[in-house]
């Protein structure tokens, strides 16, 4: 388990930065072409004025401005900083991106309504990431975290249940947020619920966290 932490660890670093280029064909290809989509699944739960950390190439930051909603992104990879950039000018939407750290957010406290993590690595579960993420939300903000979803269809779909019955994520399948998440937004402040979004050809779990309406009102 160790080694393929590892290797995964190494293969999304690689994906972030050097191979950034390939990063939406990989995805096409591990996702079976459910990758936007899966993204996506995230948008029932965005309102107001929204950060994302680890935008990315830039789709879910082009599909909330689209709407002509107020969206902030953070990044440390000056690759897809690039990405997005491109991506979001090209359709003559006005960018609002910065690079840094999710350890270290660069905005005001109570600054955004909601805060959105799609497919994020490790760092969502460091103590000084959800302190700052708590910091940065308005009094009743939501936290939207998509950690992972699978393929239900056919021979993948089967071998999917049986890999993740294997290393113990039976409560995911099940709609539920898996016990060490929950565990590390309950303890700095969020109060959870679990959001099952079942596709075509695939499902994914969405945890929203939210903060308690008693403190801070957005600030503008």
């Amino acid at each position: 388990m160790h080694l393929m932490r590892s290797i995964l660890r190494t293969t999304y670093s690689l994906l972030y930065h050097s191979f950034a280029w390939s990063y939406d064909l990989v995805a096409a290809v591990v996702s079976l072409g459910n990758w936007q989509e899966w993204i996506r699944s995230s948008l029932p739960y965005l309102n107001g004025r929204i950060l994302e950390i680890g935008f990315g190439p830039g789709h879910l930051q082009l599909d909330l401005a689209a709407q002509g909603l107020p969206v902030f992104g953070l990044d440390e990879s000056p690759q897809m900083a690039y990405q997005a950039q491109r991506r979001l000018l090209k359709s003559a939407l006005h960018p609002a991106l910065t690079r840094g750290y999710a350890q270290h957010l660069p905005y005001q406290s109570a600054a955004f309504n909601c805060v959105v993590a799609t497919f994020p690595s490790d760092y969502i579960y460091e103590d000084r990431t959800l302190h700052e993420i708590h910091r940065v939300l308005a009094s009743g903000g939501s936290l939207v975290i998509a950690p992972m979803a699978w393929i239900t269809a056919g021979l993948l779909g089967r071998g999917m249940a049986w890999l993740m019955r294997q290393v113990g994520e039976t409560s995911a399948v099940a709609g539920q947020v898996p016990s060490p998440l929950r565990e590390y937004l309950n303890r700095v402040g969020f109060s959870v619920e679990s959001h099952l979004v079942e596709l075509k050809t695939s499902k994914v779990l969405v945890c929203v966290g939210k903060k308690a309406d008693n403190s801070e009102s957005l600030r503008p």
